[in-house]
């Protein structure tokens, strides 16, 4: 198959819905370059990961985005929780809040290299910090750092990601200003998230939750004005 067919089979499937999450009238591109956020860009960022098939919530207190983390822990009815540390997690206060609700909470010093591996995958759910979200395409940005390792996103079948407003970047090239040389040292990983996991080579056919989790919840804790 040359390239203009294989492109023209990937138009074809895009404009069938063939994604998880699929929804119509999101903002047209307008060629190529900076895009930015528009001027919502929470709003933004919901319906770009609602469109590539994740969840957004949206908490406007401390204990309004606990409680929806315990509530997406109760409607899975997960049991094992791998949890970061540090930024958001840490002032909400989840370890304390999970275990109270008679989870089993592990964090990364909880850990030895030889249980690590079998913790990560025996856990229902994962609960992670992000670095930024990316507005413009519904992305989700971990950096990867000791006390929030990628496997946080990778390994669990449900990864909860909780941001603040202001870690919404509006497009992928405020992303890349960040990251780039000239800005300082990148960390050792940085993972960008869009969706759930999928791929599409088996029969040509949109498959999710394959490589990785099959649902992602963003919690963005929004306490200013939009």
């Amino acid at each position: 198959m040359n390239r203009e067919a294989f492109l023209q089979r990937v138009r074809q499937a895009v404009a069938e819905g063939n994604r998880a999450g699929a929804i119509a009238d999101l903002p047209v591109r307008g060629g190529v370059g900076y895009q930015g956020a528009g001027p919502n860009p929470v709003q933004r960022f919901c319906d770009e990961l609602r469109g590539a098939g994740g969840v957004p919530h949206i908490a406007t207190g401390r204990e309004a985005a606990v409680q929806a983390v315990l509530g997406l822990v109760r409607s899975k009815r997960s049991r094992n929780i791998m949890l970061g540390r540090g930024g958001a997690i840490e002032r909400l206060d989840l370890a304390e809040r999970l275990r109270a609700e008679g989870l089993l909470v592990k964090q990364m010093d909880d850990l030895s290299a030889q249980t690590a591996r079998d913790s990560f995958f025996d856990a229902d759910l994962g609960i992670s910090n992000v670095a930024y979200l990316v507005a413009e395409t519904g992305t989700v940005v971990m950096a990867t750092q000791p006390d929030d390792p990628r496997s946080l996103s990778l390994l669990p079948p449900v990864h909860i990601a909780i941001a603040e407003r202001r870690q919404i970047l509006p497009d992928l090239f405020d992303l890349f200003d960040l990251f780039s040389p000239v800005s300082g040292t990148p960390p050792s990983c940085l993972t960008l998230i869009t969706g759930p996991s999928k791929t599409g080579d088996i029969e040509l056919k949109l498959v999710t939750g394959v490589h990785g989790p099959g649902e992602i919840h963003v919690l963005i804790l929004d306490t200013s004005p939009t």
